[in-house]
C-alpha cells in the first residue's frame, strides 16, 4: 500500500472529520443516505487508502496510551459497535482498522445466535460479559441490537417485547458510559445492488466460498423491513452518550477511513497520557551502566 508522509497524512485527516457529518440526529432518515457516497472526503480510493495507512500510527499510539494509563488506575475504555446488512464490510473494518493496533489492547466479540445458556438469561446478559475492561478497545461484530432488528423483522419475539427493549438498551448503555466507556455505534450502510455484487463474487471465487451463507439471500427478501427496523433503532437509541453513525459502505475504502477517524476522534477526546515514571529515571540509568 502506498504511504504518504506524516505531514500530508495529518493534513488529509484534518480535512476529513466524519463525526459531525455521519452522526444520527433528530430528523435523520436512512433513506436519504446514499450508500455510494463519501461525505466529507474530496479524494478517491487512492487518497483514501493513503489516509488509512498514514493514520495507522496515530490510532496505534492513542490505543497504546489508553492501555498504558489503565495500568496505573485510569478507567477509560472504548466500545465500537458494528451493525450492518451482510457483506457490508464489518470484517474489513476489523482487519484494516482495528488490525493496526496492538492486539493485547483489543477485545473482539462476534455475536451469533444465542446459545442455550444465553437464552436462559436476559438478552443483555451475554453482552455485558463482553464489555471492554479498562484500557481496552472493545469491538462488537453485531450486538444487542440484533434483538430489535432481526427479532422485529423475523418475528422471533413478540412485538410488545421488542418495543420494551429500546428503553432497556438506552438504560444499559447509559450505565456503560457512566463507567468510563466511550460508545461508538456504527451502521455500515450498503445498497442492495452492491450486496448482490459482493455475494456473486463469493460464489465465483473458491477462496470466498467460506464467507458465503445461503441465509444472506433469504434476508434480501426482507430488505425493506430491515431498513425500517434500522430507522427505528436510530430514532430510539441514538443518544448523546451513545450516538449512532451511519457510514456509507458501498465504497469499502471510505467506510474504513470513516471508522478509523471516528475511533481516533473518540480516543483523542479521552486524551490518554503516558504514565509518569514511578522510579528515579536518572538513578536507574546509572544502575544500568554499572551493571
Amino acid at each position: 500500500m502506498k504511504r504518504v508522509n506524516g505531514e500530508a497524512g495529518a493534513e488529509a485527516a484534518a480535512r476529513f472529520d466524519p463525526a459531525g457529518l455521519l452522526r444520527v440526529r433528530e430528523g435523520f432518515r436512512l433513506a436519504d443516505v446514499d450508500p455510494n457516497s463519501a461525505p466529507g472526503f474530496d479524494g478517491g480510493k487512492d487518497e483514501g487508502s493513503q489516509l488509512l495507512a498514514s493514520a495507522d500510527d496515530a490510532l496505534s499510539e492513542l490505543q497504546e496510551k489508553l492501555f498504558a494509563q489503565s495500568r496505573f488506575g485510569a478507567t477509560d475504555s472504548v466500545l465500537l459497535v458494528l451493525q450492518a446488512m451482510d457483506t457490508a464490510g464489518k470484517g474489513g473494518i476489523v482487519r484494516h482498522v482495528i488490525g493496526s493496533v496492538d492486539p493485547q489492547g483489543v477485545k473482539h466479540r462476534a455475536f451469533k445466535a444465542p446459545t442455550r445458556e444465553e437464552q436462559t438469561h436476559g438478552f443483555l446478559w451475554r453482552v455485558e460479559k463482553e464489555l471492554p475492561p479498562d484500557g481496552i478497545i472493545g469491538v462488537f461484530d453485531r450486538s444487542h441490537y440484533e434483538e430489535v432488528l432481526i427479532h422485529r423483522v423475523r418475528g422471533l419475539s413478540p412485538l410488545a417485547e421488542v418495543e420494551q427493549r429500546y428503553a432497556m438498551i438506552n438504560e444499559f448503555e447509559a450505565k456503560v458510559a457512566a463507567s468510563g466507556t466511550r460508545i461508538i455505534k456504527v451502521m455500515l450502510h450498503i445498497s442492495k445492488d452492491e450486496q448482490e455484487k459482493r455475494l456473486k463474487e463469493r460464489l465465483e471465487r473458491p477462496d470466498k466460498y467460506w464467507k458465503y451463507n445461503p441465509g444472506d439471500v433469504d434476508d434480501r427478501a426482507f430488505w425493506d423491513e430491515y431498513q425500517h427496523a434500522y430507522q427505528l433503532v436510530f430514532e430510539r437509541t441514538s443518544t448523546d452518550i451513545a450516538p449512532w453513525y451511519v457510514v456509507p459502505a458501498d465504497r469499502k475504502w471510505y467506510a474504513r477511513i470513516a471508522v478509523q477517524q471516528l475511533l481516533i476522534g473518540t480516543l483523542a477526546a479521552i486524551d490518554p497520557r503516558w504514565p509518569e515514571a514511578t522510579f528515579d529515571v536518572e538513578s536507574e540509568k546509572r544502575r544500568l551502566e554499572e551493571s
